[in-house]
């Protein structure tokens, strides 16, 4: 893509949010920038002044005579920040918050009445494209990722399918697996949606700025009184935030809560960072065999963790 054509569409973007603007009106009496300011304000945890020039990416004068003019129409009230009393603190009031909702307001249905214009058949296209045009552009900008910003939860629609794709593309690039092991990991997948116990077998997704970047599943194994770790991944752009180690941590948790006596799971030697996780957490190596699979050779492994029974029973 050439420079030229993103400033075309730059233009093109732009005119067409100044149209929207000025037809309706959006955000009269206050300029975009300021009702910028409004809508963190209202949604964001971070209210010092500081922090708001970073979000914002704004001049700090530019951003005072905003807040100046913001408390002397009562929209805000300015005070020392707790967290350091060298920064101001930024709350709206409730007269504030109330101007907020209204500029939202104002914004939704503006946009829905652009999309309203897009045929139905158009949205979930012009929606994806957002995404990407949205993520290729942050990557340039975006901080580093922390460990506190992964979150793990349960999988939501698409996720279990999520769970397939990356691992048969992932193990594809990263170690040559052709597509008899995708179709493992489907058949897994599928068994675990089309029948588990809820109470006692669990999938995690590990989530990072929206995005899911890992998985691990827990499930009944064959053996009375056993569960099994299995399709542990992280993506290797989320790697080194401990998310494997906390995905691990989650299985193991749960399996001890829900009474299982051991622990047990399969890999392979070539998997060197997933094994340093289990020995972390007190698994031990019980077997392992050389076996050809998924196109190539590998030596396969059998792991055990013994577990106390429910409130530290025999």
């Amino acid at each position: 893509m050439s420079v030229q054509e993103i400033r075309a569409f730059n233009r093109f973007y732009t005119n067409l949010i100044g149209a929207l603007d000025y037809s309706r009106r959006l955000y009269a009496p206050y300029t975009l920038t300021e009702s910028r300011v409004l809508y963190e304000l209202a949604h964001s945890p971070r209210t010092d002044a500081a922090d708001l020039r970073g979000e914002l990416s704004l001049d700090a004068g530019y951003l005072s005579r905003i807040l100046a003019r913001f408390e002397a129409d009562g929209l805000v009230e300015r005070t020392p920040s707790e967290r350091d009393p060298r920064r101001r603190r930024v709350t709206l009031t409730a007269r504030g918050r109330t101007t907020a909702e209204l500029l939202d307001e104002r914004s939704r249905e503006a946009v829905g009445a652009l999309l309203a214009t897009v045929p139905a058949a158009g949205r979930e296209r012009l929606t994806a494209a957002l995404a990407t045009v949205r993520d290729l552009l942050a990557d340039g900008a975006r901080r580093p990722p922390r460990a506190e910003d992964v979150v793990l939860r349960g999988p939501g629609a698409g996720d279990l399918g999520w769970i397939v794709q990356r691992n048969g593309a992932l193990y594809a690039a990263q170690f040559g697996w052709n597509a008899d092991y995708e179709g493992l990991v489907a058949r897994i997948v599928a068994d675990f949606a089309q029948d588990h116990d809820p109470h006692r077998e669990r999938v995690w997704i590990a989530e990072l700025d929206g995005r899911a970047v890992g998985c691990v599943m827990c499930v009944r194994d064959e053996a009375p009184g056993t569960a099994r770790l299995r399709l542990l991944l992280v993506e290797p752009e989320a790697r080194g935030l401990g998310i494997g180690d906390r995905l691990v941590s989650a299985v193991v948790s749960f399996a001890r809560e829900v009474g299982y006596r051991e622990l047990v799971l399969w890999t392979n030697e070539v998997l060197a960072a997933a094994r340093a996780i289990y020995l972390r957490h007190g698994f031990s190596l019980v077997a392992e065999a050389p076996h050809r699979s998924f196109g190539v050779s590998l030596l396969g492994q059998d792991w055990r963790l013994a577990l106390a029974g429910p409130l530290g029973a025999p």
